[in-house]
């Protein structure tokens, strides 16, 4: 008699429900309502009473693109340049310890590191842009330290200047988030076959061709994850720099972000035009990510398609 075969991918899906109904309750109703609302505007009264949302169609799309396009552009280049300056020295930092505490030879015990890698993202980011403005500020003790090193009878001011606001801003999101990259490469380095290294020192490859050669190629899915982690939560980047700057009114505006562009609309209770401008950051994110997604596929991957595409 022919046995009947159990099946048992239902529980795959059952044990993907519960983030399903998350999914769609808190992501995805959200996202199509924001969708919605931007063909909408609110006005108010007289007496600053909210009226009925009015349908304006691709008005406030119109109003973003051509009336305040110089300002969206602007928003979002600051928001790329702070991304950047913390993004580079994170992925450095955490590819150069990750490689370190994972070399057999050295032979380190990680524990404790990880933990104190880790611990500045326990802290709030609003409580660690309180903690640099204090330290950097007019009465701050980088300012004393400063002040005794050059004999200099003012303190510089360094919420004031461009670079130096955007510095720190950029430092904190470094300090934040290169714990959490360096942990996760640590486990995709742990990963791979001892093997394949013992085979590539007896071939004769020194470290540098050993991490070029076997590790980056075979962490790619994890790098590619931080990749389009670290650059979605770029373009989400608010807390600090709303702290540093002041609300983003500093310094013309140089270091304000277009979330916290996004914010002033929400603020004052201009939703269709924030849900417009919602809108656009998701389409940018997308379009950013496929961009990553595709730069960093397996060459292996590409020449198949092109043999596949030449024997057609």
């Amino acid at each position: 008699m022919r046995r009947k075969s159990i099946s048992y991918a239902k529980w795959g899906y059952i044990f993907m429900l519960p983030f399903i109904i998350v999914f769609v309750l808190f992501n995805l109703i959200p996202l199509v309502s924001t969708f919605y609302n931007s063909f909408f505007e609110t006005y108010t009264d007289m007496y600053g009473r909210q009226l009925d949302p009015e349908w304006v169609g691709l008005a406030n799309y119109k109003e973003l693109f051509v009336n305040k396009g110089g300002e969206l552009g602007k928003y979002l280049g600051n928001t790329f340049i702070l991304q950047m300056l913390g993004f580079i020295p994170q992925i450095f930092f955490s590819l150069l310890f990750a490689s370190w505490f994972t070399d057999l030879r050295l032979k380190l015990k990680t524990g404790a590191y990880k933990v104190i890698f880790y611990l500045p993202n326990v802290i709030m980011a609003a409580a660690m842009g309180m903690l640099f403005f204090t330290l950097f500020s007019q009465n701050g003790p980088i300012n004393s330290v400063y002040q005794s090193i050059t004999g200099s009878d003012s303190p510089y001011m360094f919420f004031n200047h461009i670079w130096t606001q955007r510095g720190i801003i950029s430092l904190i999101n470094f300090l934040m988030w290169y714990g959490n990259t360096t942990i996760m490469l640590m486990a995709a380095i742990n990963g791979i076959d001892p093997s394949l290294y013992e085979s590539a020192q007896i071939d004769g490859a020194n470290p540098t061709q050993t991490f070029w050669k076997i590790t980056i190629p075979l962490i790619r899915p994890i790098l590619l994850y931080v990749l389009i982690t670290s650059l979605i939560g770029g373009l989400q980047m608010f807390d600090v720099p709303q702290i540093i700057t002041n609300g983003g009114e500093s310094v013309n505006r140089t270091s304000m972000t277009i979330v916290m562009y996004l914010n002033k609309h929400l603020y004052s209770k201009n939703y269709g035009l924030a849900g417009a401008l919602s809108l656009l950051l998701f389409v940018v994110a997308g379009v950013l990510s496929m961009i990553i997604f595709f730069l960093n596929r397996d060459p292996d991957t590409k020449k198949k398609k092109k043999a596949k595409g030449g024997k057609r």
